[in-house]
């Protein structure tokens, strides 16, 4: 089969062919349906988990997809390409491979990057009984990265202050503000909830039931949106040094981190590694997978654009269709040369990953 059709079209395509695929190589299947969300065709939703391997394993390697749901047309893909190629085959025995696929099956479907709610799963990973991260930075911008219309004098004039603030203060504090997480603006950018999330609830429950035994685990989260086109960048997610250093040898000097300041994504607030506080004696290296898709401002003006469609409840505009389609071209680029990047990428970290879990 080509590299090319490991990918879909639709979120029913991808998770037909995660299903098909994870059978045939023989995998464990559980499914988590969305207990009150359809898609687009009023399918089913939900978040598939295909496991390989001994099922006491005390070493695992665990690849999420659809963490930010319209990105998970490309880690769809890459899983795809995982079972059907029996890249599991390769790695040293007694590594489990678990693929948690959509883990935002609303956002997939629908062609968000947020769930249900409006909600980034990827800074919901809070303790929400103690005081949430101040949100001071994003609320300066929220009115113009929202505006009121998205023709007109009023979007011309929320994009000159836009871009009046990145050339005042630079692309790094926009960034930081724009994207390390928020909790002030339910309809705004990154929004980070006031509560854990069905999603995020999802995920504690299938890592409760799949790492029973397992001491050492690698993680890699696939992401799309940011940095040069079709390179992956791993991105260690943390703030220990020592798995800094460890993602490091594991896979190269390429190896950037967010707490360092190194990578192309600012540091966030809430994110996915939170989930772990559940696993206190587990040791985790956490690498966020990157990969570029178009330059960040076109990626910019796609999300600012999806959240004006939503930021009123079934607003009527004529836009609707142009936006969920700029959504997926702003995080999937349909060119069988960038499919080939991104699959060869993540086939080379999940094979270095599961070799290097067992050296040690």
């Amino acid at each position: 089969m080509p590299v090319s059709d490991y990918f879909a079209g639709s979120y029913v395509e991808a998770r037909d062919k995660f299903l098909a695929s994870a059978r045939s190589a023989g995998a464990r299947i559980i499914s988590y349906p969305h207990p009150d969300r359809r898609g687009l065709a009023e399918e089913e939703l939900a978040i598939d988990v295909a496991i390989l391997g001994p099922v006491e394993a005390e070493i695992a390697l665990l690849m999420i997809s659809g963490t930010h749901g319209v990105e998970g047309f490309c880690g769809s893909g890459c899983q795809v390409g995982y079972l059907t190629d029996r890249l599991y085959e390769a790695l040293p025995a007694g590594v489990k491979s678990i693929l948690v696929h959509a883990l935002n099956p609303h956002g997939f479907a629908w062609r968000r990057r947020v769930n249900e709610g409006n909600v980034d799963l990827n800074r919901n990973f809070q303790d929400f009984s103690k005081p949430l991260p101040d949100s001071s930075a994003y609320e300066e911008l929220h009115d113009i990265l929202v505006p009121e219309e998205w023709e007109g004098p009023i979007r011309e004039r929320s994009d000159a202050a836009l871009m009046h603030y990145i050339q005042s203060r630079g692309q790094a504090v926009f960034q930081a503000a724009v994207s390390g997480g928020q909790y002030t603006r339910p309809t705004g950018l990154f929004f980070g909830g006031v509560r854990d999330r069905w999603s995020n609830r999802t995920l504690r429950r299938i890592l409760l039931e799949t790492l029973v035994a397992v001491k050492r685990i690698a993680v890699l989260d696939l992401h799309t949106g940011l940095g040069p086109t079709g390179y992956g960048e791993p991105i260690y997610v943390g703030s220990e040094d020592d798995g800094f250093h460890r993602a490091q040898k594991w896979y190269g000097c390429e190896v950037t981190s967010t707490n360092k300041g190194t990578s192309v994504s600012a540091a966030v607030t809430g994110s996915l590694p939170g989930v772990f506080r559940d696993f206190p004696g587990v040791e985790v290296t956490f690498v966020a997978l990157e990969f570029g898709t178009r330059p960040i401002m076109e990626v910019l003006a796609a999300l600012r654009a999806d959240h004006w469609l939503h930021a009123v409840e079934n607003r009527q505009t004529e836009l609707r269709d142009q936006i969920r389609s700029k959504m997926r071209e702003a995080f999937f680029v349909d060119d069988p040369a960038w499919k080939a990047a991104v699959y060869v990428r993540t086939a080379e970290l999940a094979l270095h990953a599961g070799r290097a879990l067992t050296a040690g």
